[in-house]
């Protein structure tokens, strides 16, 4: 079994922006359907994401609900420095601050896991 944090920094302004994390978003998906352990980190403008996919209108919505239960997280100082912690508190998704109010990513890597950055 493969253990895989994949990180979500990309924001949301651009379209790029939004190939990044529906490519993220799929191989969470990928990983999830072949068993393997995944968690989802969201951090730095990556913050942004959570407000947009939880609206039900949102093209990718359906993705994200498919792979929400690994969603280990997200920043919880980017989420005030992106404006978007309030959101994201009321969507019930954990928010982190193992290390300086920031993710731990050396947990992961501690515990076995390859990270992925999107």
């Amino acid at each position: 079994m493969n253990k895989v944090a994949i990180v979500v920094l990309a924001g949301t302004e651009s379209h790029e922006s939004l190939g990044r994390i529906v490519n993220a978003l799929e191989l969470a998906k990928e990983l999830q359907d072949h068993d393997d352990e995944v968690k989802i980190i969201f951090d730095g403008a990556g913050t942004e994401w959570i407000p947009e996919l939880e609206d039900i209108e949102h093209d990718a919505h359906p993705l994200y609900n498919a792979v929400k239960q690994n969603i280990y997280g997200a920043c919880r100082f980017c989420a005030k420095a992106f404006g978007v912690f309030k959101e994201i508190k009321e969507s019930e998704i954990d928010l982190l601050d193992e290390y300086d109010q920031h993710p731990s990513l050396r947990n992961f890597i501690t515990k076995g896991y390859q990270i992925i950055n999107f």
